[in-house]
């Protein structure tokens, strides 16, 4: 790109910041030195085609010309332990306390698909998330929080279907209109077998619910986005972020490949999918992934999937602090890695953020340790500058060559599922590699390459494998009764005895009926989510026609 291009490119980027919305504050230096909303080249530079400008395709910069003058990033945390109770006051202390927006933490049994007083999920209940059995259990998460002015993502993906409608009922219980809800559900199942491991059925039937949920919300919920894509339980699992990044978004190009399979429009459906990315402790790593993750998207959604629109091009993502990063030695110096892992997705331009609390390696955070963690992206956002200038690693010599290894090794990894699936789509490559137990093993593999360098100390964890010593005292840790168990258990058999069982039955029935004969179940499912239906019973219906899945073993 010749000094012209380059003036014609500033210019062009210039005009559609100054019709943005900006907000208005001081972008100064500590110093009190003016900054500019964004730093690019004054010269030739080759770079600037694969670099462009903020807010211009290929969007490596960011999608927005403003950057976070525009908007910052929603401070999204999440949460959920014990009863739907317990839940929302912690809901009500973080936006207290200045969140932007709440994100729902499910326990096993609710991820599960299980009821809560199913046999298998005994000493589970409330452990590692909310229970949620029923519509009414949904009621009482969100009590006193306005679901038409609050956006709310729900990470969940083989019941998400259930779950969402059960949201819908609450908000329309509570006088909010549905067509108004905003938020996001996590729905990703493919992530599932590749790393969670939390599912339902195979992956087939799973897909056909899903897709019954991109076309009900095109038309009834449009400003709710049906589908966030995980690459975190990926990178979670063990994966490098070369594969989080390829294997998330060839996730993507899945669901791309199932929207356009039910005749929805790309311009339409495309900007309703978003990302889930994890943030992990190498610093330049982590921001170049995520830039080319925007760039990637961007290029396919336009030459492959032939979106033409910027909208459709975007690559929205939520960002969340690395879990497997944090040490329950000297668990204090997780505060450290969580700002470090915090300012690198802001640095990367991400569009929300869950920054983990300290303890979260030892049980869920404790109210003080969500606090903390909470003022740590308020000290980011507030005291650090980060909001005044737009990538403002771009250009850099080590980011950019990153940003591009990273990229070359994602499309070779595009190539492989490819591959694997014979006819030329991406999902018929990630339903082989699931059976075949392909993306288990390339995860395996990177997993215990990292562990084999850990105990050689070729990779230093401070406190683990270096500087190892008791620092501080003991963490008070928060614990969850036993006690909410036995009454989340009471409380769904009061339900039960409570309800209408023929118009549950109705419903259930109608629901099976309309997935059994190719029309979308989300209408009747939220029949049954308003007669009290329960988790479990919406679930089970579905298995004498679907089964349950198996996952392929793997040695």
């Amino acid at each position: 790109m010749d000094v012209e291009q380059i003036a014609a490119g500033r210019a062009r980027w210039q005009e559609r910041y100054n019709a943005a919305r900006k907000t208005e504050r001081d972008y100064t230096t500590l110093s009190g030195d003016e900054v500019e909303p964004v730093y690019g080249p004054t010269d030739a530079d080759s770079r600037m085609d694969r670099i462009g400008w903020p807010g211009e395709y290929p969007f490596t910069r960011g999608i927005h010309p403003t950057g976070y003058r525009g908007k910052a990033w929603t401070i999204r945390q999440f949460a959920g332990f014990g009863s739907a109770q317990q839940t929302n006051e912690r809901y009500k202390m973080i936006l207290a306390e200045g969140g932007g927006g709440l994100s729902v933490a499910f326990d096993m049994p609710t991820l599960m698909g299980r009821d809560s007083d199913d046999p298998r999920s005994l000493g589970e209940v409330g452990h590692c998330g909310v229970a949620i059995d029923s519509a009414a259990d949904m009621e009482v998460l969100f009590d006193g929080i306005d679901l038409g002015a609050t956006t709310t993502s729900m990470t969940i993906s083989g019941p998400a279907v259930p779950l969402f409608c059960m949201y819908v009922v609450a908000a329309e219980r509570a006088g909010v209109d549905p067509k108004t809800l905003n938020g996001t559900l996590q729905t990703d199942i493919f992530k599932e077998y590749i790393a969670q491991k939390e599912w339902v059925y195979p992956p087939e039937p799973h897909l056909t619910l899903i897709g019954d949920l991109m076309e009900y919300v095109a038309t009834e919920v449009p400003a709710y986005k049906p589908l966030s894509v995980s690459g975190y339980h990926i990178r979670e699992a063990g994966a490098t972020a070369a594969q989080e990044l390829a294997f998330t978004l060839a996730d993507g190009f899945g669901y791309v490949e199932l929207g356009l399979s039910r005749g929805l429009d790309i311009e339409q459906f495309a900007p309703g999918l978003s990302f889930f990315f994890d943030a992990h402790i190498d610093f330049f790593e982590e921001i170049a992934k995520l830039r080319a993750a925007r760039r990637i998207w961007a290029r396919w959604l336009r030459d492959v999937y032939g979106a033409k629109t910027d909208k459709a091009q975007w690559l929205r993502f939520h960002t969340q602090t690395a879990g497997v990063s944090l040490t329950a030695q000297q668990p204090e110096n997780n505060i450290v890695r969580t700002a470090v892992e915090a300012m690198a997705a802001v640095l990367a331009g991400t569009n929300s953020l869950h920054t983990n609390a300290l303890d979260e390696v030892l049980a869920l955070p404790s109210r003080k340790a969500a606090q903390i963690a909470l003022r740590t992206q308020q000290v980011i956002a507030e005291e650090t500058g980060v909001l005044s200038v737009a990538d403002p690693l771009g250009g850099s010599w080590y980011v950019e060559a990153l940003t591009d290894r990273l990229e070359a090794e994602a499309e070779k990894i595009f190539a492989r599922i490819k591959d694997l699936g014979g006819d030329g789509t991406i999902t018929a490559g990630l339903l082989r590699g699931i059976e075949d137990g392909w993306f288990i093993t390339e995860i395996a593999d990177s997993a215990f390459a990292y562990q084999v360098a850990l105990e050689k100390g070729d990779k230093r964890v401070v406190g683990v494998n270096t500087l190892t010593g008791d620092v501080g005292e003991p963490l008070d840790i928060l614990r969850v009764s036993h006690e909410v168990e036995l009454a989340q258990r009471a409380l769904v058999a009061e339900r039960r005895a409570g309800r209408d069982q023929a118009v549950v039955d109705a419903a259930l029935g109608r629901m099976v009926d309309d997935a059994a004969n190719g029309r979308n179940t989300v209408p009747a499912m939220l029949d049954a989510a308003r007669a009290e239906a329960t988790l479990g019973e919406i679930c089970n219906a579905f298995k004498p026609m679907w089964g349950e899945y198996r996952e392929v073993a793997r040695f």
